[in-house]
This record gives structure tokens, sequence and C-alpha cells, in this order.
């Protein structure tokens, strides 16, 4: 007769080695598809190799995140038009809310899914000049003196340029005795300074780091600090305006396309996996402010603070795109196209 012991033990590894059988057998291959601005390809790199090694641990499943990059706008047109994104990662609200009206693709209530109005980092908008700042440019006033090229890409398809324009608009308004007239002549002066409109934010980092063209770049600040590190080493610095915009880009799942798919479950624990203390660290590494409050000592080591204004102060996205960047609004009323 086998000892009971040893009987118990040879079922103990029967049994583990069914599960690893079961486990190999029902594993399957997933891919996710992100369609995200422009920014953001070395935060998710690594974000998404984390998610991926974490959900093969918990299911067994391996797991494919590929991303597309682009201006916000455009990309948010693509994924209205059919690109069948399981999530996107935009710039803008109001990217996600035309997706959500046009082509229904996105529920209508996306911001309630997530915390934080489904914002898992923010960012502002900073000023990267050359070293030792030869123009002596420290606010926004100093850029339209006559002898300074602004870059910053086109807020017809680039979100950040949005951001850009908007805390422009910002700062004029806050000026003592500012009107909307005075406010509309500063950003008209600001545009006659710009040489070049990219289509994305990413176009207007290289067109400054790489083409060498302009004086300042009006820059995400995790864009801002990526050039620094990784672009130009010693070769710029940043300087951080007296008032910026406080940049929310949201996260929000493609309904009809994970519904489709099957994908829901993983995309929706993907999103989530953003606002987990690993993927905020992660964040911070990449240069964008976390949304956790538990780790804003550990980013304020690393970000200056910055007195900020948000959409809602400014009236909200609706509002905000009426105004400055619907067909015949006023970006259009004060760019001279070169």
């Amino acid at each position: 007769m086998i000892p009971r012991s040893k009987l118990l033990r040879t079922l103990s590894i029967a049994a583990l080695a069914l599960t690893g059988l079961c486990h190999a057998t029902y594993a399957k291959d997933i891919t996710l598809l992100n369609v995200s601005y422009d920014p953001t390809r070395e935060l998710y790199q690594e974000i998404d190799a984390a998610f991926a090694r974490q959900w093969q641990e918990k299911t067994g499943d391996r797991l494919i995140i590929k991303q597309s990059h682009g201006g916000s706008g455009s990309q948010a047109r693509s994924v209205d038009n059919g690109l069948d994104a399981d999530v996107v990662t935009l710039a803008l609200a109001i990217d996600i809310n035309t997706i959500a009206r046009k082509s229904k693709r996105i529920n209508a209530d996306w911001e309630k899914q997530f915390p934080h109005n489904s914002t898992p980092f923010t960012s502002t908008i900073v000023f990267l000049v050359r070293k030792d700042n030869p123009k002596g440019i420290k606010d926004w006033g100093d850029l339209i003196k006559p002898d300074v090229q602004v870059i910053t890409p086109n807020p017809k398809t680039s979100g950040g340029a949005r951001w850009n324009y908007l805390a422009a608009y910002a700062w004029a308004k806050a000026q003592p005795g500012a009107t909307d007239a005075s406010a509309k002549q500063y950003l008209k002066e600001l545009y006659s300074h710009v040489p070049v409109l990219d289509s994305g934010a990413r176009g207007s980092t290289l067109t400054f780091v790489q083409r060498q063209i302009g004086d300042v770049l009006l820059a995400w600040e995790n864009e801002a600090f990526l050039a620094q590190r990784e672009l130009g080493q010693g070769q710029f610095d940043i300087v951080v305006p007296s008032l910026s915009v406080l940049a929310e880009p949201p996260v929000a799942l493609v309904d009809k396309v994970v519904d489709k798919r099957g994908t829901r479950e993983v995309a929706k624990a993907y999103l989530n996996f953003l606002y987990t203390p690993q993927a905020q660290r992660i964040a911070i590494k990449n240069f964008y402010r976390p949304t956790d409050a538990s780790l804003a000592d550990e980013a304020g080591k690393l970000f200056p603070p910055l007195k900020t204004i948000s959409i809602g102060q400014l009236g909200g996205w609706d509002a905000v795109n009426q105004k400055h960047f619907a067909d015949g609004a006023i970006f259009d009323q004060i760019y001279l196209k070169k």
C-alpha cells in the first residue's frame, strides 16, 4: 500500500500539472489597439509592457498592445471614420466627445467610467528655449518680440497645439485691462511669429530640436523634459511662464469596438491600470503629473510649481471649441497662412 503522505504528494503534483496543462490549453493571444496622441510614445511603451506582464501572470493570456500616434484631432477622426481602436488616449476631451456624438462608437457617459473624469495624468504647457536662453524669453509677452520665432503645431490637427493656444489666450486675458479684442490681437501677433505649423506636437519638437528652427518651442511639459534628456542634452533650458493651462488628456473605451471584438474586460483593465501606483510612477518617470495624491511629494521633486487655469474656467470644451477652433472661429481669423 502507498503511504498516505506519498499519495497526497503525487495527487498534488498531478493536479498542478493538470492546472498548467489547462492554462496552456485555454491561454489566448489578445491584441489591443490604443490610438493616442503625439507625445505619448515613450509613456505607453513602458506602461504597455508592465500591464501585459501583469495580465499574463493573472490570466495566462499573451497580450500585445499596439500603438498609433498622431495629432489628437486627426486620430479622433480616424477612429470616428472606422479605425478599430479598443481604447483612445487623446489630448482633448472634445476629441473623444466628437467620436461619441458623430459615430457613437464611444458611449456618451465615457467621462464617468474612470476616475478624475477619465483623466489618469495631467500636464501643462511650458517653453523650451536654446541653452542659456539667448533671446531672454521669460513669459508670454516675450514671444512677440520682433526677433523671436515660435514653434507650435497646428490647432486644427493637434491637441497639444490647442493647449498651447489656450495657455497663450489665458495669459493675454489675464493682463490688466485685457478684453477679447486685445487677447485676439495678441494671438494674431503670436502666430505671425510662427514660421511653420506641424500637424502634431512631436513634429514641432523635431522641427525645433533637429531642424534647429525657432527660438522657443511651446511644448507639453513632458515633451520639454524629454527633449532636454534624450534629444539634446545640454542644449536646451525649460522656462516656466507666469500662467499656463492645466492640460487634462483623457482616456476612453471605444465601446462598439470592444464589444464587437470581445476585448472589453482586458481593455477596461488596461485603462484602470493607468491609475495604479505602478503606472502613476511610470507617468512621473515620463514627465507627466500623477493624479494619485499620495504621489504628490514624489512628483514635487521633479515638477516646478506653476499657476494654471483649467478648461472649465475658460467655459468648457464645447464653448472653447466653438469660439476658437471651429471653422471660421478666432484661429482661422488670426492665422495668416505662410
